[in-house]
């Protein structure tokens, strides 16, 4: 990767852990990315290979098993994975953001150290079940219910496209108590995959991202317990919105990785390849091609890093966090398919990575909200600053 521009005002800690990562991702992920994409399924030496390095746990307290660092470290990690397996940093970045972290803030004492340690060791996966057949942008449309009964809520419904789901230890849910309190009646809480009444059935097969592994849910009479339940009263929809907020810096990293791989490929590439009687790299119409792609994520990841010290920061970053999201995800299309235009033939064949990192950007304009949906959020602050 070039290191033009690229210094970020990272502290010593974090240049380390980019430097550790960066190793990592190559000499141990890398490898059995292709492979991963092509049989669909789990890269599962990547995942042990990261839970020694203790990615799984690198944002959360020490006294939970994490390794007490910063968000922007993890942010980094994940751009570092994804750089050469997007579904691999999917998973790392779904197992963090959406199936540990709200434990790590709502959870009471007793969810916490039944889960947090095993989450955050790596032994465990967590994963998050927000979308339904029925209700996907309209998150507070969602149709799984919690009728209460005793000291438990009775769970019925289903979830869809849940990354991690057959890996998975930990779920955190939405589910909805009551229908006439609208957004206001969803509870947000964690859904243990032993647990009775619950059954994990196959995913469909996907356009990218296939290395990451996701499922339905189904809740058919599941009895989880009422401290299972994430946030205040009546604040579920609130809950698992703010856990979104933090997705989307991850997704932003994660299509920010994404896009700087295909640029190191194409770039390479255009060094090496010889046309009309020299390098690409030296006819106008591919340098310029270059220039933009470079320029792009170099934006990128100043509205990546900026979300996630904004959250470090504990400022509000749910626009920063759109924004970044939006940028990097719709960035990372226009640079994959650069990238393939560069490479030209070689580029639409798998014997080379742009093809697959082409198809795994894709992911990150729809997970999370789509770009539309980022878009309507950002507008909406716009509103509020007029």
């Amino acid at each position: 990767m070039t290191e033009i521009f690229t210094n970020f005002d990272l502290t010593d800690e974090q240049s380390m852990i980019r430097g550790s990562v960066r190793e990592f991702a190559l000499e141990v992920v890398a490898p059995g990315a292709r492979e991963a994409d092509e049989n669909a399924a789990l890269n599962v030496q990547a995942w042990q290979g990261m839970a020694d390095l203790g990615l799984p746990g690198l944002p959360f307290a020490e006294k939970w098993g994490g390794a007490g660092l910063d968000n922007l470290s993890y942010i980094i990690a994940v751009e570092e994975i994804s750089r050469v397996c997007g579904s691999t940093g999917l998973t790392l970045a779904a197992h963090v953001s959406l199936g540990t972290w709200p434990i790590h803030e709502w959870g009471d004492d007793a969810l916490k150290e039944k889960y947090l340690p095993g989450l955050c060791s790596g032994k465990d996966m967590g994963a998050y079940g927000l979308t339904e057949p029925g209700a996907g942008s309209d998150s507070a449309g969602t149709l799984t219910t919690a009728v209460e009964d005793g000291d438990s809520y009775v769970v019925n419904g289903a979830k869809c496209f849940i990354t991690n789901a057959h890996h998975a230890k930990a779920f955190i849910i939405t589910a909805q108590t009551d229908k006439t309190m609208n957004a206001k009646g969803i509870v947000a809480m964690v859904a243990d995959r032993d647990c009775d009444g619950f059954a994990i059935e196959k995913g469909e097969a996907k356009l990218g991202m296939r290395g990451s592994d996701w499922g339905n849910l189904v809740f058919k009479d599941c009895r989880l317990p009422k401290n299972h339940v994430l946030g205040p009263p009546g604040e579920g929809f609130s809950t698992f919105m703010k856990t979104l907020e933090g997705g989307r810096i991850s997704i932003g990293a994660l299509s920010l990785g994404i896009a700087q791989g295909a640029y190191d490929n194409a770039l390479a590439y255009a060094k090496e390849r010889q046309q009309f009687g020299k390098p690409l790299i030296e006819h106008q119409a591919v340098a310029f091609k270059l220039a933009e792609m470079h320029t792009e994520l170099q934006a990128s990841r100043h509205l990546v890093y900026h979300a996630a010290r904004l959250k470090d920061a504990a400022k509000p970053y749910g626009a920063a966090a759109s924004a970044a999201k939006l940028h990097a995800s719709e960035m990372a299309m226009k640079v994959t398919y650069e990238a393939i235009q560069i490479l030209g033939g070689n580029g639409y064949s798998r014997e080379y990575p742009v093809e697959r990192m082409y198809r795994d950007a894709k992911l990150g304009t729809i997970g999370e909200g789509t770009s539309e949906i980022q878009k309507l959020i950002l507008s909406r602050h716009l509103e509020r600053e007029l």
